[in-house]
């Protein structure tokens, strides 16, 4: 059986189905048998949805212990029946579990704009909390219950050792269309059962989300309800991790960062009309957040996604983007490399354009994964982000999205 979520000590979960998506799962539950340290990053578009601002006022003690998310219907821009529906959810499953009100995060994924079905919510909690379970199906039935345009689940689970004790870590999310850096249509959850500070960890989330969940982009769209939560309970009982300079903390931010980046890439292989997984990396940068900012503009890029959904090797598009990122950018000293993951070859050296074979470039661009690189020669900082091309099919699917 395949590890998940439930393989992390005390945490028992569900996904069921409560009538507000015709057919899918669309309720999912996520409880610690003890309080976690919590943390949170959530989106930074201007319309917040109702379980962002709930959740973002329960967080603040850095404490949770149950999570409840609906697939189906956003709860943004519904008004106050949105915001009594979001805090009717975290009181159903505060008094189900026995618990705070202040110990639920609450989240929201689907349309935008309708009126919020609370009562089929609650009665839909109240109904399945009874059924949290630590066996694997569980698991599986919660990372479905959270999709909405998705074509499968995104699921992750890493073992590591920290200080002598065993601890796990297992992740869900959810997204397709709407992506792009600085959050997106995106939920994810991390559970883990090691012991650390909340805020140390919610330190740490904020710096692995900014290298992973904020380097990936499908559409350049920002969502009104993205969140990515972590929690910790401790239960695989290593010493508290307080600092930075604790031993063994690093093993813990490098498998964070590792679940995070698997769980983008899921996202991004299931970008909504998406024919291809483009890697962009960027090497030998003044700094790492000048590399981060170049590959976010180059990947939202539409005439870069279109030449690589149409197999053209025009690499002036990159760097194009490259120029329009804000930055101090001289494209004479650059390096440029397109192709595959297995077949990458240069196309720009030093500003010069160089000598490759058109047809067996357009032959690598057939490949699904697609890999661009640029070696910036102006400092040691690198960085890596994740897009797709753009297609007519997703112009097709997002033009009939509510219809």
């Amino acid at each position: 059986m395949i590890k998940n979520i439930t393989n992390v000590t005390g945490i028992k979960c569900w996904g069921a189905h409560t009538g507000i998506k015709s057919l899918r799962r669309d309720l999912a539950i996520i409880y610690s048998e003890v309080p976690a340290s919590a943390a949170a990053v959530f989106t930074q578009n201007e319309v917040v949805a109702a379980p962002v601002t709930l959740s973002k006022k329960h967080i603040k003690d850095g404490l949770i212990q149950a999570i409840v998310i609906n697939s189906g219907n956003a709860n943004a821009a519904t008004g106050k029946q949105g915001m009594d529906g979001a805090e009717a959810m975290a009181k159903t499953m505060a008094t189900e579990l026995g618990i705070a009100e202040e110990m639920v995060l609450v989240a929201s994924t689907g349309v935008i704009g309708v009126r919020f079905p609370t009562e089929e919510i609650v009665k839909g909690i109240k109904k399945n909390v009874t059924k949290l379970s630590s066996k694997s199906q569980a698991g599986s039935f919660a990372a479905n219950a959270i999709l909405t345009t998705d074509t499968f689940a995104k699921e992750g689970f890493i073992e590591f050792d920290v200080d002598g004790y065993q601890v796990n870590m297992g992740g869900i999310a959810k997204g397709s269309g709407m992506i792009h850096p600085n959050m997106a249509t995106m939920l994810a959850f991390i559970v883990t059962d090691a012991a650390i500070s909340s805020e140390l960890l919610q330190k740490t989330v904020k710096q692995t989300v900014d290298k992973t969940f904020n380097m990936i982009t499908v559409d350049g769209d920002t969502s009104t309800n993205d969140m990515v939560a972590v929690l910790a309970n401790g239960k695989a009982g290593n010493p508290k991790l307080e600092s930075e300079n604790d031993k063994d903390f690093e093993a813990f931010r490098t498998n964070l960062e590792e679940m995070m980046i698997h769980l983008a890439k899921q996202i991004v292989s299931d970008g909504e009309g998406a024919s291809k997984f483009v890697e962009y990396e960027i090497v030998n940068a003044p700094n790492e957040v000048y590399a981060r900012t170049m590959i976010r503009t180059i990947s939202n890029s539409s005439l870069v996604k279109a030449a690589l959904y149409g197999r053209d090797p025009n690499w002036g598009r990159i760097i194009c983007a490259a120029g329009n990122a804000g930055l101090a950018f001289d494209y004479e000293k650059i390096d440029l490399y397109m192709g595959s993951d297995e077949n990458i070859i240069p196309v720009l050296e030093k500003g010069v354009p160089a000598e490759f074979n058109r047809n067996f470039m357009k032959k690598l661009l057939r490949e699904s994964h697609i890999k661009i690189k640029l070696d910036l020669h102006n400092g040691q900082a690198s960085a890596c982000g994740w897009g797709t091309d753009l297609t007519t099919d997703y112009v097709l699917f997002n033009s009939v999205y509510t219809t």
